[in-house]
């Protein structure tokens, strides 16, 4: 790619901040010289990255979406790509007026009003007071702020200012627009308006780059997705492989934290059962253990022990009991909570009208299995018991035992219920991106 194919070039750029530790907050100069401190400060144990070697080209007219978690370095990387911030090594050649919507209401003065922070803002981006006069109505227009522009922005919510800030970045007309997260303040009505606006940057063959932890956006409007994390550029490519990489690697990180979360759980019931005394804001175990439950597991389709599942996913609710005496009278029950303490569904052997018959003495494993999981987003916890017909728990397991629920829709309540939609002639819908 020769450099007029190039709006950005970044060459194993590095950005560095140094950690102040609290306890040398007020050492005065001739003391942190005495005792060594000023020149600790400088060690390498001293200094985060928090970009760290990254070299990156992105050709002109494409959209590339960068994502990553919070502490990854896209907002230090964008920061630096709009001359914000300098690099501490490596270079950066950019090629083209540069507009950038980064930080919400950066460079806008709060005590003076809209008008005059169009103009001031303007004139930063390059403009002529000409330029910005012949765009100005245009750019109140679109931030929808006629009647708030001569009022001082800081009585502005942060919606307005995102607006205002939006406005002003896409009519400096640049080459290419850099854009961080700051749509997510944006409101349900405005931030369409700003994607058709990105979308009508890509038609005219503008550059953009584009921060953002919407993942369903990024895959949809951007030519080429960046992944970072602790400072590194991990993958680079086709937007939903990015995405999908990135999301596994969530997955299995989120899974690895609720299995420790497992263990700790297993040495809370092991020393409960040891302890029956209970304080009664404690008590999420009970029962008289004749039968008790040894462990509970959560698995997906294929016998895989899981704690983050997709809506289409099968889930067995699989548990391992001890008899201590043979049983004639037993059942088990299964319950799916929500975070807000709310049963989404539950049942048990009994109300499925199972009539039990004999429950040997020594180690069985009892296992339910719901063929999908239609739950929206958000974290669940699975009761698990097993008691007598007349309730009375042999033991009893609550909110002991989470799995998070992982979906691209955004619907509300609590299950998504299969759908379709139909509509009569000549009402219409603009497709999405």
């Amino acid at each position: 790619m020769t450099r007029e194919e190039k709006a950005l070039s970044l060459s194993h750029v590095v950005k560095a901040y140094r950690k102040y530790a609290n306890q040398h907050r007020f050492l005065t100069l001739k003391s942190a010289f005495l005792n060594g401190a000023l020149f600790r400060e400088f060690q390498p144990e001293e200094v985060y990255l928090a970009v760290d070697d990254v070299s990156l080209e992105v050709e002109k007219g494409k959209t590339i979406g960068i994502i990553g978690e919070n502490g990854s370095g896209k907002s230090t990387l964008m920061k630096m790509m709009a001359g914000i911030a300098r690099p501490n090594r490596g270079t950066i050649d950019v090629n083209g007026r540069v507009s950038a919507l980064i930080e919400l209401g950066a460079g806008f003065h709060p005590e003076i009003s809209g008008r005059e922070n169009v103009y001031i803002n303007g004139i930063i981006l390059g403009l002529t007071k000409k330029e910005i006069s012949a765009r100005f109505d245009e750019i109140v227009r679109f931030a929808e702020l006629e009647d708030f522009i001569d009022q001082p922005v800081k009585t502005y919510s942060s919606g307005m200012f995102m607006r205002l800030g939006f406005s002003v970045a896409i009519n400096v007309n640049p080459d290419i627009l850099l854009v961080d997260e700051v749509l997510s303040v944006g409101d349900a009505s405005f931030v369409p308006k700003c994607l058709d606006k990105i979308n009508e940057f890509k038609r005219l063959g503008k550059t953009i780059v584009f921060v953002s932890h919407d993942l369903e956006t990024v895959t949809r409007i951007c030519d080429e997705a960046v992944w970072m994390r602790k400072g590194h550029i991990v993958m680079k490519g086709y937007p939903k492989q990015i995405v999908d990489a990135y999301l596994q690697d969530v997955s299995e990180r989120e899974e690895k934290k609720q299995r420790l979360r497992r263990q700790e759980i297993e040495e809370k019931i092991e020393e409960k059962a040891s302890s029956p005394e209970q304080e009664e804001g404690e008590r999420h175990r009970w029962g008289d253990m004749s039968v008790e439950i040894l462990k509970v597991t959560l698995r997906d389709g294929k016998g895989n022990e899981k704690f983050i599942f997709h809506p289409e996913d099968s889930l067995t609710v699989e548990m391992e009991i001890l008899a201590r005496e043979e049983k004639e009278d037993f059942g088990f029950g299964i319950a799916v909570i929500n975070g807000a303490g709310v049963t989404t569904y539950g049942t048990n052997t009994f109300l499925e009208e199972m009539k039990p018959l004999l429950l040997p003495a020594g180690n069985h494993k009892v296992s339910l299995t719901l063929p999908s999981v239609p739950l929206i987003n958000g974290f669940y916890f699975i009761d698990a018991a097993v008691h007598s017909r007349d309730g009375a728990p042999y033991d009893y397991h609550h909110l002991l035992h989470q799995f998070r629920v992982d979906s691209l829709h955004k619907d509300v309540g609590h299950v998504r219920l299969d759908h379709s939609w139909s509509f009569g002639d000549g009402l219409r819908f603009k497709p999405q991106g």
